[in-house]
């Protein structure tokens, strides 16, 4: 295992105190460490949001784009290189609702990405707006008289859609849900990670101790399979007095995008070997940039 300190950043969180991206944060270190996955060999991507500064506050390459787009950002760099470990990280307004087409496009292409997605039920940096998750009949500073819209459920998108790889963690439980980053790390496909994280300012019904009273592990049932798409969908649905956090589903062997494309056969464009230039190639490079 590595040393987490590699990962430290200079950078000290905004966060509010008691915010659920600190355990996002320290569980995303811990799954690098124990994978042995050093700085330079991972990419961060992120739209906007609170949870989106997560690349600041982590030493590793990161790359912010602009609100919903850090999906198609995190294809294009995986494909440019595929050797490259690529995390997309947005939070439920950004990733589902903003970026909800990519979402959809990203799933059904199985790329090698894993996608984090810091789902507090609410819009947090933009003061409390109802996000596509929060529950019908929230009362925010855009809906007083309670959101009239239906929830988003992801994790039953994500399956309806043919992803290989659907887990939900819970911010509150950073051991277990370094685990779940983990796996999906390692998955060879794309991979969601919904993680359940309290919003500690604007939503004052989901929190620590609404989660912790309901929270269980799929991997404490003895009779769930994670490769059953039958129980995975079944309890995507299960939301109340019982919320299952681990892996909901996992398919193996489906060929990722980048391995069927011929053009990278030979490598994505950032890890072949440039041609020198010529003369003529340098002084005219020297031109435009000097």
């Amino acid at each position: 295992m590595l040393d987490l300190k590699l990962y430290k950043s200079e950078n000290k969180p905004t966060w509010c105190p008691g915010c659920g991206d600190f355990g996002i944060l320290n569980a995303v270190k811990q799954a690098l460490a124990d994978l042995e996955i050093w700085p330079h060999e991972v990419l961060f991507v992120s739209g906007i949001g609170c949870g989106s500064k997560l690349p600041d506050y982590i030493n590793a390459n990161g790359f912010t784009t602009v609100h919903g787009r850090a999906l198609p950002v995190a294809q294009g760099a995986k494909l440019a290189h595929p050797g490259l470990h690529v995390v997309a990280v947005t939070g439920d307004g950004d990733g589902y609702g903003i970026g909800g087409n990519h979402f959809l496009h990203a799933i059904r292409r199985n790329i090698d990405i894993t996608h984090i997605v810091e789902d507090n039920l609410v819009y947090g940096l933009t003061k409390g707006q109802y996000s596509p998750t929060s529950a019908k009949g929230f009362v925010s500073s855009t809906t007083p008289e309670g959101a009239i819209e239906r929830a988003v459920n992801p994790l039953a998108l994500a399956l309806a859609n043919g992803a290989t790889f659907v887990a939900r963690g819970f911010s509150g439980d950073p051991k277990h849900l370094a685990s779940l980053f983990a796996q999906a790390l390692k998955h060879p496909g794309y991979a969601l990670v919904d993680v359940l994280q309290p919003c500690v300012i604007y939503n004052r019904l989901n929190t620590y101790d609404f989660y912790e009273q309901r929270v269980y592990r799929l991997e404490e049932d003895a009779n769930y399979d994670p490769h059953d798409p039958e129980q995975a969908w079944q309890r995507a649905h299960e939301w109340g007095e019982r919320i299952p956090i681990g892996v909901l589903y996992q398919e193996s062997g489906v060929p990722t995008y980048e391995e069927q494309v011929p053009a990278l056969a030979q490598g994505g464009p950032a890890q072949r070997p440039m041609p020198p230039l010529t003369e003529a190639e340098r002084e005219a490079l020297l031109a435009e940039l000097v």
